[in-house]
């Protein structure tokens, strides 16, 4: 019979990955987290919207618990970054029988049963000073992670185009005391311009200089290239284009989608592949803490029954 390091190697340690980590880890099977420690749980200083947390909890919060968690379950954690994923079988993909060989950048080989990429998103965000520490505090990226923040609160979206523009309709919903400042200066449609004007809000092309907050990194004002000095409680980012990494298991044959999310099972979350799962922002859905968690273990429950020679639904394209 083949042996194999590992019954799962999960790719991505953030929420979704250590959420299934763990559940993995209370089935008792032997797995691998691979983290390259640069996913989106490791810019957020506080999640507002997650059951149990009402003050906010930050990604890095989230983080250390999780390892912490699977580490007493058994499970292993590497921080790395995985460069190739290969199939071994891929003319055979029965379930069970497949092995997959992860290779990270200084050459390692690990190899497991089953597989899931739980690697997310990277957002657009130009550098502009001032701006990390702020993220996830006073300046975010998601309306309806984070819109409430914005509650009758002066608010200055820092985005680009049609992009900004949108986002600054969409905070309507909470306030009404909204700046759009245009920072890479793309055109926005008449239609978009239309709306912006009959809703009052303030629609600046020019670069951003700089971000200023208080000692607590709470957002103060907005600095321009020009000089202007835009005063806000709030900021929402806006610049589109976000990269989502799905990359490492297009060679595997796996389905994505037209936006390259990875297509998966709606229940199970297998993908198009046999033995190959995703969970997390990688996979189109809302791009929620509370979705990842439970995105993560609904695979784990799955990749378990898969482990037992269970037969589980893949996505059919």
């Amino acid at each position: 019979m083949e042996s194999f390091e590992f019954d799962c190697i999960i790719v991505g340690g953030g929420i979704a990955g250590l959420q299934a980590a763990i559940q993995l880890g209370r089935y008792c099977h032997r797995v691998l987290v691979l983290d390259a420690n640069t996913g989106r749980s490791t810019l957020c200083r506080s999640y507002h919207n997650v059951l149990g947390w009402p003050d906010g909890v930050s990604g890095l919060t989230l983080r250390d618990s999780g390892f912490r968690q699977a580490r007493k379950l058994g499970v292993s954690i590497q921080h790395a970054v995985v460069t190739a994923i290969q199939a071994e079988n891929p003319s055979q993909p029965v379930q069970g029988r497949q092995r997959f060989v992860v290779i990270v950048e200084d050459g390692r080989e690990f190899s497991s049963r089953t597989l899931l990429l739980a690697t997310g998103v990277v957002d657009r965000i130009p550098h502009i000073p001032g701006l990390e520490p702020a993220l996830g505090l006073s300046i975010y990226v998601c309306p309806d992670c984070d819109g409430y923040e914005c509650l009758q609160r002066s608010t200055v979206i820092l985005g680009a185009g049609d992009v900004g523009a949108r986002m600054a309709l969409t905070l309507l919903h909470w306030t009404d005391q909204l700046v759009y400042v245009n920072h890479l200066k793309r055109p926005v449609s008449p239609d978009l311009l239309e709306q912006l004007r009959q809703h009052n809000i303030r629609l600046i092309d020019e670069e951003i200089q700089l971000i200023q907050c208080n000692a607590s990194s709470s957002l103060e004002a907005v600095v321009l290239m020009d000089g202007t000095v835009i005063e806000a409680e709030r900021g929402m980012i806006a610049f589109g284009g976000n990269k989502v990494k799905s990359s490492l298991v297009e060679p595997l044959g796996v389905h994505l989608t037209s936006s390259r999310h990875i297509a998966v099972h709606p229940r199970t979350k297998m993908t198009s592949v046999p033995m190959v799962w995703a969970a997390g922002d990688v996979v189109a859905h809302s791009e929620q803490v509370t979705i990842a968690m439970g995105d993560g273990s609904q695979a784990a429950i799955f990749i378990h029954k898969s482990l037992l020679g269970e037969p589980v639904d893949r996505f059919q394209p």
